[in-house]
């Protein structure tokens, strides 16, 4: 079931998930995060590395934000701010198909190996357009709870951070 933030009644879950690539981790995420951890007991904060948007984003391999190590050392810094986030990293590289594009549903057991010490019930986003069908197939049990999805608390993305604002406007975004 999808439940908007601030619109659906929300319920307190058990565990959540909050997945990314995190290119770059900026305030938009954080915020995501924070909530996440204040309706569950427990959120699984996943870093998702080597899928068809990093060979897509190739002038970003020679700014360090950018690369895997750094944004898997972000996300673990992130997690530590709150005492039931907990970082996972899964490498997503042997999910693209022979076009290029991404197999999310060959993702969907590594979510589920990674995330095995306890079914999430949640799962949390702020893109009920481009994910909603995926999450409601791959992960029926849980509810897909949008948070901020016209970016009215967070005005930013990644994709305004990549490629609208200046570098110096960026800083004042990323986590």
């Amino acid at each position: 079931m999808i439940r908007y933030l601030n619109k659906d009644p929300i319920p307190h879950y058990k565990a959540g998930m909050y997945g990314g690539k995190f290119l770059p981790m900026h305030k938009g995420h954080l915020y995501c995060v924070e909530t996440a951890s204040k309706l569950c007991d427990r959120v699984y904060l996943i870093l998702f590395s080597g899928g068809a948007w990093e060979r897509l984003e190739r002038e970003l391999e020679d700014r360090d934000i950018y690369s895997v190590e750094s944004r898997w050392k972000k996300v673990q810094e992130v997690a530590k701010r709150f005492n039931n986030v907990y970082p996972v990293h899964i490498d997503v590289s042997e999910c693209i198909l022979p076009d290029g594009r991404e197999d999310l549903d060959a993702e969907t057991p590594l979510v589920l190996a990674a995330t095995d010490t306890e079914r999430f019930d949640a799962v949390f986003g702020s893109e009920p357009v481009l994910y909603a069908p995926y999450f409601e197939r791959a992960y029926p049990w849980a509810d897909y709870v949008i948070v901020d999805a016209d970016r009215k608390e967070v005005p930013i993305s990644a994709t305004m951070i990549r490629h609208e604002l200046s570098e110096e406007e960026a800083k004042k975004w990323i986590v």
